[in-house]
């Protein structure tokens, strides 16, 4: 009786630990370890993995804080994701960045202000094309031998055709996962498989639904995170199961950006109860 006391109890304990509200936890507890990790390839990580979630608090000020950290390549990925979801509460975090000392960087921030439809952004990439302030330090910086790199390989060629063609309709509030996506690209450990769950990523047919979700489970790191990214972009609620077994993955990669998907789907989630609670409240009296 006492064993089967204690087993039931240790049922119900893992059964607790299943449930909606600890996999947000363990999600945002993830997300904000990795911004403090004094690592800086893993605040990289977690702010690039930020662009697949909501502009919302209290994530959205951790990211907008990420462009005075004392890493460069920190900075560039906090401004590529801030650029990526597109919201205005960003562009006074950006404008900070476009005053910094590292011209990489107010560069970057230029041209996010600048598709934001913010002055100060045009008038910065106007005294670029003019000559009188760097896109770059030093001739054929380490960021500009990189990007000339990448115009040489296949997927240069992948990235430029999902930015092109990127097919999703846009949903208030969450990025489309661009920094996600240029990164998966642009390591040299992504290999040509994670690339094609990529360009998979716009093909809603269930077939390709079934080998994304069959990809969630790939021994290859790089396919698990591109699939994590594929799937997080159908903003379908109804996966959050699939991604919430890889928020304990042995990839810091898949890990982060399952974590990032689990608090994306949670937000439209949210954000259809509250549009049904609208209606609702809304609708004439009998």
């Amino acid at each position: 009786m006492t064993k089967l006391l204690l087993l039931m109890t240790g049922l119900a304990a893992i059964a607790l630990a299943q449930t909606p509200a600890h996999f947000r936890q363990q999600s945002r507890a993830a997300l904000q370890d990795a911004l403090n990790s004094g690592n800086p390839d893993t605040r990289k990580q977690a702010v690039i993995a930020l662009s697949l979630a909501a502009s919302r608090e209290p994530f959205l000020s951790k990211l907008e804080s990420m462009v005075t950290d004392k890493d460069v390549e920190v900075r560039l990925a906090a401004v590529a994701s801030m650029e990526d979801l597109r919201s205005k509460q960003t562009i006074a975090a950006l404008r900070q960045a476009l005053h910094g000392q590292v011209p990489e960087v107010s560069f970057a921030a230029a041209k996010a202000l600048f598709e934001l439809g913010d002055p100060a952004g045009k008038q910065a990439l106007l005294s670029v094309l003019s000559g009188e302030t760097k896109s770059s330090s030093g001739f054929l910086t380490k960021e500009m031998r990189e990007g000339l790199r990448m115009m040489h390989t296949p997927r240069s060629t992948v990235l430029f055709a999902l930015r092109q063609g990127i097919g999703f309709a846009p949903v208030p509030g969450l990025g489309v996962g661009l920094a996600s996506l240029q990164q998966l690209l642009s390591d040299p450990g992504v290999s040509g498989r994670a690339s094609v769950a990529l360009l998979l990523s716009r093909d809603m047919r269930q077939d390709t639904l079934q080998a994304l979700r069959r990809a969630l489970s790939d021994r290859d790191w790089s396919v698990r995170a591109a699939a994590v990214h594929a799937l997080a972009l159908r903003n379908n609620p109804a996966l959050q199961p699939d991604i919430a077994r890889l928020i304990n993955d042995d990839n810091q990669a898949v890990r982060l950006r399952a974590a990032a998907a689990y608090i994306r789907f949670d937000t439209i989630k949210s954000d259809a109860r509250a549009r049904h609670r609208g209606k609702s409240s809304s609708a004439p009296k009998k």
